[in-house]
């Protein structure tokens, strides 16, 4: 195994707040976004969260459930790490850090891998080669688009790429004076709907529900945001205007939202005077333009802080059942580098797992 970082698994170490959200409870083909949503079914379905859990539990890790079947681990991330060294070496296999792929070629037998490692050049030859490199996202980590240079030299094509589960960036540092507000919200367009919290940033929106829209999103296309959804806004306004009427309208609206967020769309939406002087089809306006405020954002952080890539090595050229290429026998693409991009909450664990047991099988025989 040939890994260009100074330690193995950094993405893994850093996720989840440094303590890795390795799967999901509810992990499923629905939850993947893919030219062929059916291509990731037969990988998930061979090897599922189950089965991954119970590899965490052999090797003593404690875990629990944070939120909507997203499993982490009680200590650290590094214990998955550790896992996975651990079953990387009882397989038999070596781990070469700080060594990078100068180039790729076939042979009779396979292929021919130049490396530099440690200031040499290596050679290297094998039967089989997997592309296990991911895709753009979070550079900074060491991410490249190895695994689609490797891909289109050997004639595989790759599908348009882009940052996923990103945070939205708006014009003018819009969003400035609200950085920190989180609120629960409903985020939506055309195709997708996701309700998590929303998170006001310096450069726009982020929060889960905005990374998980992120994924559906297309350049110059408006966002809805619905705040509050699971409250009856209108019923609980009405309900104040009878208790609490003499006071102000933003004063009663700030018992629902934070105050620095109702402050800024009286201001954008010139909300004034008393709560008793809203009369019921005012206060369902206003209860309107809550549940549906129509937001265009400029685009997005794009990789940097993007914990995914869209797109990748197309799934067309790939076997569902083994990941190999259908036109390169022993040549196999798994994980972030194919185009299968999980919903955020350790879907994209799950499929790396999956594809990356797919493969191993398969070459296993």
């Amino acid at each position: 195994m040939i890994d260009h970082a100074r330690t193995p698994g950094e993405k893994i170490r850093i996720s989840g707040g440094g303590r890795c959200n390795f799967t999901n409870l509810y992990a499923s083909a629905e939850n993947y976004i893919s030219a062929n949503p059916h291509f990731c079914k037969s990988a998930l379905a061979r090897y599922t969260q189950w089965d991954f859990i119970s590899l965490v539990d052999r090797h003593g890790i404690d875990w629990h459930e944070k939120t909507l079947g997203q499993l982490f681990c009680d200590a650290s991330a590094k214990q998955i790490v550790a896992m996975l060294v651990s079953e990387l070496r009882a397989a038999g296999a070596d781990l070469w850090l700080q060594t990078s792929v100068s180039g790729v070629t076939r042979s009779p037998e396979g292929f021919v891998v130049k490396l530099e490692r440690e200031g040499k050049p290596v050679t290297i030859s094998a039967r089989n080669l997997v592309l296990a490199t991911g895709g753009k996202s979070i550079p900074k980590m060491g991410a490249t688009g190895l695994a689609y240079d490797l891909a289109r030299q050997f004639g595989l094509p790759v599908t348009d790429t882009r940052p996923g589960l990103v945070p939205f960036t708006f014009a003018e540092d819009r969003f400035r004076p609200l950085a920190g507000l989180a609120v629960p919200a409903r985020l939506s367009n055309a195709r997708a709907s996701f309700d998590e919290a929303l998170l006001f940033t310096h450069r726009g929106l982020s929060g889960p529900s905005v990374l998980q829209l992120s994924s559906y999103w297309q350049e110059g296309e408006e966002i809805r945001v619905h705040l509050l959804p699971e409250l009856d806004l209108f019923a609980a306004l009405r309900a104040q205007r009878q208790d609490s009427g003499r006071k102000d309208l933003t004063t009663e609206l700030a018992r629902h939202l934070p105050a620095r967020l109702v402050d800024a769309l009286a201001q954008d939406w010139s909300l004034q005077g008393r709560l008793a002087d809203q009369s019921d089809a005012a206060l369902q306006q206003l209860c309107e333009r809550l549940h549906n405020w129509p937001l265009k954002p400029t685009g997005t952080e794009g990789y940097r802080t993007a914990e995914v890539t869209l797109g990748g090595i197309d799934t067309d050229a790939l076997s569902s059942r083994s990941m190999e290429a259908q036109s390169v026998p022993g040549l196999y693409a798994i994980g972030e580098a194919v185009d299968v991009t999980g919903w955020l909450g350790g879907y994209n664990f799950q499929w790396a797992w999956a594809s990356g047991h797919a493969a191993g099988t398969a070459i296993r025989g």
